[in-house]
């Protein structure tokens, strides 16, 4: 079956723990290069000083970069996700937002420094801003990406 943005989008806003935590997928480009994210806050999604909870806010923009890659990378690559660090900057109640992207330049560095066979770590920072376009929290994601060895012929 082939995934379309259309259809990850809705696959993604019915996936349980997106369900639980108030998380909407909004918009997939065509071209699988960005994705826009957002939460509310609820009552349950909330901390214990009424703000949104850290989980959920990282949980928001957790996956998107492997799906994106996966997608533009394509059967040839390995793609997961390695490490992530997230810096909490600013206690909000308001909804935010993310926008996450992909640009020709990430991917031709990943496809030169691939191209041998060898592992690589591409790191992407990802903002979490609220209504006020306020910086909420900082994620740095680091992606494994691996070229698969060419299959043999005989």
């Amino acid at each position: 079956m082939k995934v379309t943005p259309k259809l990850l989008r809705r696959m993604l806003n019915f996936y349980p723990p997106y369900l639980g935590a108030g998380v909407k997928v909004t918009y997939i480009s065509d071209d699988w290069t960005e994705l826009h994210v957002s939460m509310s806050l609820r009552w349950f999604n909330r901390n214990a000083v009424g703000t949104h909870f850290g989980g959920s806010l990282y949980s928001m923009v957790d996956p998107h970069l492997m799906l994106l890659l996966m997608q533009l990378l394509g059967k040839e690559y390995f793609v997961l996700d390695k490490a992530a660090d997230i810096e909490f900057v600013k206690a909000s109640k308001r909804k935010v937002t993310s926008v996450i992207k992909i640009s020709s330049k990430n991917l031709e560095e990943i496809k030169s420094n691939t191209a041998s066979g060898a592992k690589y770590f591409p790191e992407f920072m990802v903002d979490i801003l609220d209504e006020e376009k306020e910086l909420i929290a900082r994620v740095k994601k680091t992606i494994y990406v691996k070229r698969k060895a060419a299959k043999q012929t005989s």
